[in-house]
């Protein structure tokens, strides 16, 4: 590895925090990178919480204004985990000074939000600087591998994708109001939040866009009780009670460039469903299919096989010629959901050490943010087909 490391500013502390910090702190003890990420500050509101956050994760400091950690010179990448009303000005602000930007995604609440992180970070690639947005899920071992598959040819000529995004966690109308349930902080409720990483990962794995959409939003559960402080998911419910101002559910139909449809599915209230990110791709010769839910594993199908061997095999995405998977265990020892942040970090670094800009760029989040709105505005429209740009 390089002698001088990239140091990372992480800004936001919450859960994808915790993700983050376990990707930059493991991927340089079991990849071999070209520059180690010296993990040296984080930065949150609350300044206690956020200095125990560093003690806990691995920071070496912490501070209390985002702004302070662009202005030093001691830090090259700045990491963006907080919630989505941020993240433009941030990243926008980083580019500029000159730092790499990582931000998960969605890239931003709205489209002219994205666009204008878009370009910001155009500017910054003919400087060397670059930035990426965090579609973590691509870097599944089985998700990649899927692709891989797709582009070989194996399943032929792509006619249907089927991709769906179950959690249940709203079930309870009972649930307290968080930051994830108001459009001026999230953007989009089920659509955003984890509608987005189906999408992605549709067009990751077929390589190929969404050009036109049709879909409906719903908000099931329209009023909740407020939290008694903070913005996270955890605090106190009180008796007051606050308007729910995104979607709870998001269906939608879909046409791909070069051909193809798609059915699409985002659902906070799918109840007994924890995380079910699953995606079927149809083809003339064979299919796919993957489940976040059985993530070591990826079932296909070959339709050119004789008659009396045709049916799904499975294939267990774990031996070191698969993607990623030389680095971790021996052949048949599983990965977890942390794996890919550790992924994520590895892609990230090698890129920048190699003067290549990485994907997903912020280009391709802008995209998906076009795909995002283009549901909303169908929905708004009574279901009507929606071009995405």
């Amino acid at each position: 590895m390089s002698a001088s490391p990239l140091r990372v500013g992480m800004i936001g502390y919450g859960f994808m925090g915790a993700a983050h910090s376990q990707g930059w702190r493991v991927a340089p003890r079991f990849f071999d990178l070209p520059v180690s990420p010296e993990m040296t500050l984080v930065v949150g509101r609350n300044a206690e919480a956020v200095s125990e956050a560093a003690t806990k994760w691995g920071w070496q400091e912490s501070d209390t204004d985002w702004r302070r950690a662009i202005e030093r010179d001691d830090i090259d990448i700045i990491d963006i985990v907080t919630p989505g009303d941020s993240h433009a000005e941030i990243a926008i602000a980083a580019l500029d000074a000159g730092k790499h930007v990582m931000c998960e995604k969605p890239l931003a609440n709205t489209v002219e939000e994205a666009r204008a992180m878009a370009e910001a970070a155009e500017r910054a690639a003919a400087k060397g600087v670059y930035a990426m947005v965090g579609f973590t899920y691509r870097r599944v071992p089985a998700a990649t591998f899927a692709r891989d598959l797709v582009a070989a040819g194996k399943i032929g000529e792509i006619r249907q994708v089927r991709a769906n995004y179950l959690q249940d966690w709203l079930v309870d109308p009972e649930a307290p109001l968080t930051w994830r349930m108001k459009k001026e902080l999230a953007g989009s409720g089920a659509l955003g939040d984890i509608g987005a990483h189906a999408i992605d990962l549709a067009q990751f794995i077929t390589g190929r866009r969404l050009t036109s959409v049709s879909g409906i939003l719903e908000t099931l559960v329209k009023e909740r009780p407020l939290l008694a402080a903070g913005r996270g998911l955890s605090g106190t419910a009180s008796e007051e009670r606050g308007e729910v101002t995104v979607d709870d559910l998001a269906l939608f139909t879909g046409r791909f460039e070069g051909g193809g449809v798609g059915s699409f599915e985002a659902t906070r209230f799918s109840t007994g469903r924890k995380n079910a990110l699953r995606i079927e791709v149809s083809g003339s010769k064979g299919a796919i299919s993957f489940d976040l839910e059985d993530m070591n594993s990826l079932d296909y199908y070959d339709a050119t096989a004789p008659d009396t061997e045709l049916g799904f095999k499975k294939i267990y995405v774990t031996e070191p010629d698969h993607p990623y998977m030389s680095a971790w265990w021996p052949t048949g020892h599983m990965i977890g959901y942390e794996h890919g942040f550790s992924h994520q970090a590895k892609d990230f670094l090698e890129a920048i050490a190699g003067g290549t800009q990485p994907t997903p760029s912020f280009a391709d989040g802008l995209q998906v943010q076009q795909v995002l709105d283009a549901v909303e505005a169908s929905s708004d429209n009574g279901s009507a087909w929606t071009a995405t740009s």
